[in-house]
């Protein structure tokens, strides 16, 4: 393939830009960042229900033990499934399990569905979709599997693009793997690597119904909008609804916000009034309404210390409610709050850019080294990626020494021999703490493609809980370990030269990576 490949995303249309609405932080309440439940659901928790695993053979041996034990929902959403050995084994053990609630009376209705990207699920001979087939073949009424299409990817764009290079244009980015009432929040995909040395963040929520219920929700709305995979690998539209890239796409837009701003609006006006129902059980008269929420769990659910807020971004359904918040947290970020910021894929769009460069927190910008990005190696134009990475890098350091913010503005690379890097998120500090409050996990870069053209969703996990935050920075600390600061020196090394060619073309192709 040539280069001029890379140029065949511009002939889509550009993405307006609108900017989050002015929100400030809240300064009552149990704690500072309630303003976010004016946006989406708040599920409050007990602190001892959240886990944070720190490694990917961990999170591997995590999904297998919850595939087993799962008796009525299996559902998870990810970018692809691989095709190796490992993959082979969860496929496995879906088939174990689904095979068990047949022979089984206590657990007859169990469901598996399965939500991945079209484009990624479908590359190559052997891909997800050949991975997946003997399930709805032995299962069908069990099993869904949707594959999403981007509504951008249409008419001669989709003639014109190769395989691989499709999937620049948008795609279904969302990580969340859930069984029963647990979930696992992460930003790794179902892939050998993300099993093995691909370094990601994992967060287990266990024991919590009314998430689990959200997420499901969400990921049958998205379903519900994307392309169901049949027993003989075809795929087709539910019944009576718009085609993602055959039919109107306006038309198929609104359906797809509308379906997706359902789930969100319905959660959280239960959550409110489940919240309202909690604040007036401490009344005379009104036990009752207390146990409502626990009887399910065989008891009284301890006070809440830790709240989970869905942030969903969906910018072709014209959902950004993720960059909203995220663009909030960095704004209202106080002096000498700090910010530990990490992404596999260093690229952030402007408004986050200027929003680091032009406040008062400090920052550690947490990135990939040219050595563990997940493109390092590639063959052709790919293998120039991560040199593009570097270009931008460079630029962004460029200006912090301009503004004179070193200080205040670290970056730091993560190395680490026979590993890739592709953890994100960030974590939160308020000014005097050593302990992090909030956590974002999930699925989003804080890059343009993140914010503009796929479909991601993450957490603002808070918590007030000690040794919850403690979890959480020491999470943070493991991965800062395994990094180097930043200098003028570190790009002037051999390895880090940037071809001219290289240099020309980021600026034009920086949206689609």
């Amino acid at each position: 393939r040539s280069s001029w490949l890379l140029l065949a995303p511009l002939l889509t249309p550009p993405v307006p830009v609108i900017t989050a609405p002015p929100c400030s932080l809240c300064p009552e309440g149990a704690h500072r960042f309630q303003w976010i439940r004016n946006l989406v659901p708040e599920f409050g928790i007990s602190s001892s229900h959240v886990k944070v695993l720190s490694s990917p053979a961990e999170f591997y041996e995590l999904l297998k033990v919850q595939i087993k034990a799962a008796k009525q929902r299996v559902v998870m959403a990810s970018l692809y499934l691989g095709t190796g050995l490992l993959e082979q084994e969860l496929v496995d053990c879906l088939e174990e399990t689904l095979e068990k609630s047949l022979q089984a009376k206590s657990s007859p209705d169990l469901r598996v569905s399965i939500l991945l990207d079209y484009t990624r699920g479908s590359r190559g001979r052997k891909n997800s979709r050949t991975m997946l087939i003997p399930l709805l073949q032995r299962f069908p009424e069990k099993v869904r599997v949707s594959l999403f299409h981007t509504p951008n990817l249409r008419g001669l764009l989709r003639l014109l693009i190769p395989e691989r290079f499709n999937e620049t244009i948008g795609l279904q980015h969302i990580k969340v793997y859930l069984f029963d009432d647990n979930v696992i929040l992460s930003g790794a995909n179902l892939s050998d690597l993300y099993f093995t040395n691909r370094q990601d963040r994992y967060v287990l929520l266990q024991d919590s119904p009314e998430i689990a219920d959200f997420f499901t929700e969400l990921v049958d709305a998205i379903g519900d909008v994307s392309l169901q995979l049949q027993r003989d690998d075809t795929v087709q539209m539910m019944e009576g609804m718009v085609h993602p890239y055959q039919g109107d796409k306006v038309a198929y837009c609104e359906i797809a916000n509308r379906r997706v701003m359902e789930v969100i609006n319905s959660a959280r006006t239960r959550q409110e009034l489940l919240h309202a129902k909690t604040f007036h059980s401490s009344h005379p008269g009104s036990s009752l309404l207390s146990h409502q929420g626990s009887q399910a769990s065989g008891g009284l659910q301890p006070e809440p210390d830790t709240w989970i807020y869905p942030l969903i971004q969906m910018k072709p359904f014209g959902i950004q409610i993720d960059e909203m918040v995220t663009e909030t947290l960095l704004t209202e970020a106080e002096r000498d709050a700090r910010i530990y910021l990490t992404t596999g894929y260093f690229n952030l769009t402007q408004a986050y850019m200027d929003l680091i460069l032009g406040t008062r927190a400090e920052y550690r910008i947490l990135l990939a080294s040219p050595e563990v990005n997940g493109f390092f190696g590639a063959k052709g134009v790919a293998g120039a990626i991560p040199a593009a990475y570097v270009y931008i890098e460079q630029q962004f350091y460029s200006e912090v020494c301009y503004l004179q913010q070193q200080e205040r503005v670290q970056l730091q690379e993560y190395s680490r021999a026979g590993w890739t890097f592709h953890a994100k998120g960030l974590w939160l500090y308020l000014a005097g703490s050593d302990l992090p409050c909030l956590t974002l996990i999930g699925s989003p870069n804080f890059g343009y493609r993140s914010v503009h053209r796929d479909l991601e969703a993450q957490v603002a996990i808070v918590t007030e809980n000690k040794a919850l935050q403690q979890q959480l920075h020491q999470e943070q600390e493991q991965l800062y370990l395994c990094s180097g600061v930043v200098s003028t020196s570190t790009f002037e090394q051999p390895s880090r030269y940037v071809k001219l060619w290289v240099k020309l073309v980021t600026p034009l192709i920086k949206n689609f990576f």
